[in-house]
């Protein structure tokens, strides 16, 4: 496997490397198996949900076809205006993955449901390619109830942080209020919020987070979980 060595996207654990005419590289920077993201990936694209096709399985990576087009969280800065709408088709990508069935075999972190949960849906990890948009970054996969999905979408996109400008950032946090509430509008609030403590339990242990998010998160918690 080769490739060039010009990264054209990161996250916090892994980076995209351009390999070639329409295909990319997701390299993690910890080195680990990516046999399990692909063949999630083929299965999502198999029952027809909008994800980048598998091409390869490396030793340093997992080769996949290229989305032209910026993310929905690029697209938030860009176009503010846009908000609304995004946070609809977010919610409406969720309620598509979770009547998917689910793979045998998936980890059960938030309790038992029978719904194919992604882990990691926020506006970071959808491109809006020309053929509209895709998911990325699959490698939370779970199985369980739906309102879990969209408990760990709410905690992310209310309590993370933006790697971006000082001025992004400020025009992302002025976003957040209008962005989550459209989203728990469509995506089902009170079984999100039902879901709040499991989530928050496990991502206590995710290592891409920092204290202060994970403050935030247990407030947002404390705040909304029922009784």
């Amino acid at each position: 496997m080769t490739t060039s060595d010009r990264v054209i996207a990161e996250g916090r654990d892994t980076e995209i490397l351009d390999h070639g005419p329409g295909l990319v590289l997701r390299r993690p920077k910890i080195p680990r198996s990516m046999e399990a993201e692909a063949e999630i990936m083929r299965w999502v694209v198999a029952h027809g949900y909008p994800c980048p096709e598998v091409v390869e399985v490396g030793t340093d990576g997992l080769v996949m076809t290229r989305v032209e087009g910026m993310s929905m969280l690029d697209d938030l800065v860009a176009h503010p205006w846009r908000v609304r709408s995004h946070a609809t088709l977010l919610a409406d990508l969720h309620g598509w993955l979770h009547r998917l069935p689910a793979p045998p075999g998936l980890p059960a972190h938030f309790g038992p449901g029978p719904a194919l949960l992604h882990g990691d849906l926020h506006p970071g990890n959808v491109l809006l390619g020309p053929d509209g948009p895709m998911v990325i970054d699959w490698t939370n996969v779970a199985q369980g109830p739906p309102g879990a999905d969209v408990a760990v979408t709410w905690l992310l996109m209310a309590a993370g942080q933006v790697e971006t400008s000082l001025v992004e950032r400020v025009l992302v946090t002025g976003l957040r209020r209008i962005l989550v509430r459209s989203f728990l509008h469509t995506a089902g609030r009170n079984a999100a919020a039902a879901s709040l403590v499991a989530v928050l339990e496990y991502r206590r242990h995710d290592q891409n987070l920092s204290p202060g998010e994970l403050e935030a998160m247990g407030r947002i918690v404390a705040h909304n979980s029922p009784g």
